[in-house]
């Protein structure tokens, strides 16, 4: 995905922080893309309902009345624009609580333009795919090559045999690339929802991932842990693709 795609992309920026939005503003529109912003909760609910942006880049902390946490848990009683929440703290309990209130992507400040237009680049990239029903049939990631369509992984070009539950954990990993998933939600979508609280399931098939599939198991690059709160498959060739 190019720079150039996001160009005709509406984007509303919810920030109390006139110099971060301004600077947030000017390389948006550098790239062509149109900024809506605001910094109240309240209006950045309206907004999100009037204007129907492709994306929000929401903060957490908001001075004069809800805060970016409210503005995501209500915008989604309406809508599946994908929100990218900014916060100056990377706690376990401030991820968990935004991802459990509908966001989709997090950054951390501070954080550098580039890294900004990638993580945008690749929340919209999912959010398209998933409204047409469209996935990438083969991702690779690093050495990694995943074949959808053919339930097929190799490894630096050699074949590597997963079990059907080894499988379709990479698989459910895949699908969400560069995505943190929430460990209730690889557990439903893998064992069922009876065993959404089993974690003890998923911890032990990550490790068997990671044994077949990382250089050194004992520090993973490819199956991530976000501690406390989930496991994200790293991609970064994916998303420039």
């Amino acid at each position: 995905m190019e720079l150039a795609d996001l160009a005709g992309t509406r984007i509303l920026v919810v920030d109390d922080e006139p110099k971060l939005v301004r600077l947030l503003r000017e390389v948006l529109v550098a790239t062509g893309v149109t900024v809506i912003s605001t910094g109240s909760g309240e209006e950045a609910v309206a907004l999100a309902a009037v204007e129907g942006p492709d994306l929000i880049v929401l903060d957490i902390i908001l001075a004069d009345d809800i805060d970016g946490y409210e503005v995501a848990r209500r915008v989604r009683e309406f809508s599946n624009v994908p929100i990218i929440m900014l916060t100056a703290k990377a706690r376990e309990s401030d991820l968990l609580q935004g991802f459990e209130t509908g966001a989709d992507d997090y950054l951390i400040k501070p954080f550098s333009a580039k890294e900004l237009l990638v993580r945008i680049q690749a929340v919209l990239k999912r959010a398209r795919q998933s409204s047409t029903g469209v996935v990438d049939t083969v991702i690779q990631c690093g050495p990694v090559h995943i074949d959808l369509a053919r339930r097929r992984v190799m490894l630096d070009g050699e074949s590597v045999h997963l079990t059907r539950t080894e499988y379709n954990l990479l698989h459910e990993l895949a699908l969400h690339y560069n995505t943190v998933l929430l460990h209730e939600e690889l557990l439903t979508a893998v064992w069922g929802p009876e065993y959404r609280d089993d974690a003890d399931y998923l911890r032990a098939y990550v490790r068997y991932l990671r044994q077949k599939l990382e250089a050194d198991p004992s520090n993973p690059e490819l199956i991530v842990t976000c501690q406390g709160v989930g496991y994200m498959l790293v991609c970064p060739e994916a998303d420039e693709a």
